[in-house]
């Protein structure tokens, strides 16, 4: 049986969500920096949803938030690259549009695409410095845009040149699969991993990453996957779980 520890409250996940158990230190040790897309004055992807404009940037916050708290309760140190201070992890289907997201630690997001991604990736890159020799790695979550009729499964980017990157990418991929497997097995997955060097984040980041897209915002199958809180709390936890993975088969490699 897990012994449940709860740890001291943290704000940015909202009241209902503030206090986080303790369930294991397996990821005791590792550093995990959290990217979600867009932000700020950039709601990237958009559509309109039975009257209501939806957008990329609150759903890839609200599933990168949930993944912060489930590695978090796996004893692992997570810094949140995008924040926003008054939102927290939401239960609802229409998330509200806003535009106070900041960067750390309390950077306003520039409305020009190439200084945001700068930013950010400043961010990242002097959090690794600065925690040089420790473990550490960066996901990024994002949700496609394509045509309206292209369903999508969840996939993963890389660095070609990072075996770290690809490791981590892959053992996501695999968790998914798995899981597709076992609660849709009539289905079939086809999301893929791959490398996408050109990516400006996968490109530029020092840490090893998985550049993650969980699905078409503007495709009603995929929105089943986005809209629903359960959902959005299950692509979380699969992920974490890949994390997990990565992490243990990590130990005593010498990888690069």
């Amino acid at each position: 049986k897990v012994k449940v520890i709860p740890t001291p409250k943290r704000a940015i996940f909202g009241k209902n969500y503030a206090e986080v158990d303790s369930l294991s230190n397996v990821l005791k040790g590792a550093i995990y920096y959290l990217v979600s897309g867009h932000g700020g004055p950039d709601p990237g992807a958009i559509e309109n949803y039975k009257g209501t404009v939806i957008a990329e940037d609150e759903y890839a916050y609200d599933i990168t938030l949930r993944l912060a708290r489930e590695l978090l309760s796996h004893g692992a140190e997570v810094i949140l690259i995008v924040q926003d201070k008054n939102d927290g992890i939401r239960d609802e289907r229409v998330l509200e549009l806003d535009t106070d997201e900041v960067v750390v630690p309390n950077k306003e997001i520039p409305l020009g695409q190439l200084a945001r991604l700068k930013q950010r990736t400043k961010a990242v890159n002097d959090l690794y410095r600065k925690n040089k020799g420790k473990y550490q790695r960066l996901i990024v979550t994002h949700i496609d845009s394509r045509s309206k009729g292209t369903t999508i499964d969840v996939f993963f980017y890389y660095h070609e040149k990072s075996k770290k990157g690809k490791r981590l990418a892959e053992s996501i991929h695999q968790t998914f699969a798995k899981k597709y497997a076992h609660f849709q097995p009539n289905r079939g997955y086809t999301g893929t991993f791959e490398n996408r060097s050109g990516l400006y984040l996968v490109k530029r980041t020092l840490p090893a990453m998985a550049y993650i897209e969980v699905g078409n915002i503007k495709n009603t199958n995929d929105q089943r996957r986005i809209l629903d809180p359960d959902n959005r709390q299950a692509l979380a936890k699969w992920i974490s779980e890949g994390i997990i993975l990565d992490y243990s088969q990590s130990q005593g490699s010498v990888a690069k």
